[in-house]
């Protein structure tokens, strides 16, 4: 159970947060959120795929980590196999929460909590969050600078997604993955940009695409499906 606590430099002073990957700290996840603005990053290691969400049927972007629940292809013994590690995997256990301040009718100011039953926070070991002077570590300022970039992706994300519905670009798709051993997978259950319907898009879309910031995130999305292979592979070389 979550247990979020606004981030104070008074009251968490001594905290230190494991940086750690493994499944002990909660790492073992099939897919991990992710927004426009990583989409560059993202594509050089993993596979980008939708899902509607369940509570609200809008679409969102996730990298692919595995095949299945519970597996992320990417996490070893000696941590995380990839150079770059989800803003929304990274940031934790750290969110971005909203703080009035006291301020009737003012709209919320966007403020770090932190889960304090996450078992990343310690006062023994890992990451300090505070100067022993006081100010925040580079650790933490690098944590608020990822939430922020978090934050903001997260508001524009559903007008990428709308953009890709409203050209049609979005398609379900079912991955079958016959493995070394013989058996059989299915991954379905996801959306994908459809390649031949991005190339068959006329100038006007194009440019509206490109206007809209929307452009290169999509060509990001086509990029990243080469990546199905290396998930196969990983998965191939732990039987």
């Amino acid at each position: 159970m979550a247990k979020h606590a606004l981030l104070s430099n008074v009251e968490h002073k001594a905290m230190r947060i494991i940086t750690t990957r493994s499944v002990a700290y909660g790492d073992n996840q099939m897919y991990a959120l992710t927004v426009p603005g990583e989409f560059r990053n993202i594509q050089a290691s993993y596979p980008i795929v939708f899902q509607k969400r369940a509570d609200t049927g809008q679409m969102q972007p996730l990298a692919l980590l595995g095949f299945e629940a519970g597996e992320n292809l990417f996490l070893t013994d000696k941590g995380w196999d990839a150079p770059y590690v989800p803003i929304s995997v990274e940031r934790l256990p750290f969110l971005i929460g909203g703080n009035n301040a006291g301020q009737a009718g003012q709209p919320a100011q966007p403020v770090i909590h932190v889960d304090l039953d996450s078992p990343r926070v310690s006062y023994t070991e890992g990451e300090p969050l505070f100067l022993e002077y006081g100010g925040s570590t580079p650790y933490l300022e690098r944590i608020s600078s990822l939430l922020g970039a978090l934050h903001a992706g997260l508001a524009a994300s559903p007008a990428f997604c709308e953009a890709m519905l409203a050209h049609d670009l979005l398609e379900s798709f079912v991955l079958d993955v016959e493995l070394k051993d013989g058996s059989n997978n299915r991954l379905a259950g996801f959306y994908t940009v459809n390649e031949e319907k991005v190339r068959a898009l006329d100038g006007a879309a194009i440019t509206q695409l490109h206007a809209q910031g929307f452009l290169e995130p999509m060509y990001m999305v086509v990029a990243s499906t080469v990546h199905f292979r290396d998930l196969i592979d990983r998965r191939n070389r732990r039987m």
